[in-house]
């Protein structure tokens, strides 16, 4: 009984291998991505592509457990949720309130540590934040923030 057991769970193991998620990777330019709308600072743009856009853009560097079911499907759950909360590659399609509020929001959970999630950090070491990194991400937001509160009380567009 139990190698029939066995054998039936290694079977389905076997089977769902075969059912993958679409992968997050978008070719081609990104035109609202915010580094196109906005000055974003060299060191800002490495770290945020390094500890943020898996997850909080159209582009995911995939690492090799990707390749197993059920993980992927778990890897795919985590990156799509995250991108509901903020994209980056579509930062752009948001109205100027909810660009100001999704920066109040970066500025809010770096600063507490909250990001990146001790989930992703667990298993990316390189994506562990030290304090002057997370400093300057959340100086750099709240300085953001501000000019596109400025410009949104003024009636004006996003800056370039």
């Amino acid at each position: 009984m139990l190698k029939k057991i066995g054998l039936g769970l290694l079977i389905v193991l076997a089977v769902i291998q075969l059912i993958r998620p679409d992968m997050n990777r978008k070719e081609g330019p990104h035109p609202n991505d915010i580094a196109n709308l906005y000055p974003v600072p060299e060191h800002v743009a490495q770290t945020m592509q390094a500890v943020c856009y898996d997850c909080h853009s159209n582009n995911t560097n995939y690492p090799w457990y990707f390749n197993i079911q059920p993980l992927a499907w778990w890897l795919d759950h985590h990156i799509e949720e995250g991108k509901e909360h903020l994209n980056f590659s579509e930062f752009g399609s948001y109205d100027l309130k909810k660009q100001a509020h999704k920066l109040e929001e970066v500025a809010e959970l770096v600063g507490n540590g909250e990001m990146p999630l001790k989930s992703y950090t667990w298993a990316h070491a390189e994506a562990r934040l030290n304090n002057e990194e997370r400093e300057v991400i959340v100086n750099w937001a709240n300085d953001l923030r501000a000019q596109i509160n400025a410009t949104a009380g003024t009636g004006g567009t996003t800056m370039r």
